[in-house]
């Protein structure tokens, strides 16, 4: 709760005429405790997997040719009703996870240096820690899952997140509770090195759920990130983590891929993009079709 009671005090408080955003933010959470400010992450994750998700559902579903010709695994179709049935699991699993959590992370965030007050942040403070979280939260996301391909973290864990081949974009979360608190650590790394507003930590568990979904939604479009960020995966660089699937050893990188590149875990990726390159030097467009039951797909699994 912000230790003013007027807008005037903050203004004298501070120096200085509050910014249209701070008296929004004023407005809003002048009144709320600290307690009920960290429970929106509870709420925004329900409301952002839902937003961010909506959309891969309805290109599936439509199948507007438009859209549909940059899927990477076209011979895998997902129906409406095991969609619903992905969507509702993961509902359930969240809710029973994070719900227990949302009881003491208050304290958590308290104890990290999470701040509620007034001023907010610059915009170059906010884009800068996310970028931090980003990358400590990649390094540290990479061992995990790497752990995760080992054969009994993998047979007693990762294995549940690893039903779809062909993933698609609400399986994103879809996982073994324990796995959904296993890769969900990384992610509060770098807020608690690195702490700043709560807003800032709102952005970038929002930002990190919707690279999530659109790295496991099935689509590699041209307007896709990986196109214009050097060293980010993107959806055609995790969706052949899944396609390979349990015997994986490749492409373990959350969002960018340097790990994959300095510890060599992208070997068979990077094979079947000379596989691909080579195809289509000769006219023939390459997907993941030319790979079922070859002894390339053999080759690839052992990367």
């Amino acid at each position: 709760m912000l230790p003013y009671h007027s807008m005037q005090q903050a203004e004298t408080a501070l120096g200085r005429e509050l910014s249209v955003a701070e008296k929004l933010w004023f407005s809003y959470s002048a009144n709320k405790s600290d307690f009920i400010l960290d429970f929106h992450n509870f709420l925004f994750f329900f409301f952002f997997y839902s937003l961010f998700s909506l959309p891969y559902i309805l290109i599936d579903l439509i199948e507007w040719k438009k859209l549909t010709k940059y899927k990477i695994q076209p011979r895998i179709k997902i129906s409406f009703s095991g969609m619903l049935r992905c969507y509702k699991d993961v509902v359930v699993s969240s809710f029973l996870v994070f719900g227990p959590l949302q009881l003491f992370s208050y304290d958590i965030l308290k104890w990290f240096g999470i701040r509620t007050s007034l001023p907010l942040p610059c915009g170059w403070e906010v884009l800068s820690q996310i970028l931090i979280y980003f990358l400590i939260e990649d390094y540290v996301g990479y061992w995990l899952h790497r752990w995760l391909h080992t054969k009994w973290a993998y047979e007693k864990i990762h294995h549940v997140h690893h039903e779809y081949i062909a993933p698609i974009g609400p399986a994103a979360p879809y996982a073994h509770w324990a796995e959904t608190l296993i890769l969900g650590f990384p992610s509060f790394i770098g807020p608690a090195l690195v702490p700043g507003h709560i807003v800032t930590f709102w952005v970038w568990f929002a930002l990190r759920l919707m690279e999530a979904i659109d790295a496991h939604s099935g689509y590699e479009f041209p307007w896709s990130p990986a196109k214009f960020v050097p060293l980010f995966g993107g959806a055609e660089y995790h969706d052949y983590h899944h396609y390979v699937g349990g015997k994986s050893q490749s492409n373990f990188a959350s969002v960018f891929t340097y790990c994959d590149y300095i510890y060599g875990t992208n070997k068979g990726y990077r094979y079947q993009k000379l596989i691909s390159r080579k195809d289509l030097k000769r006219g023939v467009k390459w997907n993941y079709n030319h790979l079922h039951g070859s002894s390339v797909k053999q080759f690839l699994e052992s990367y």
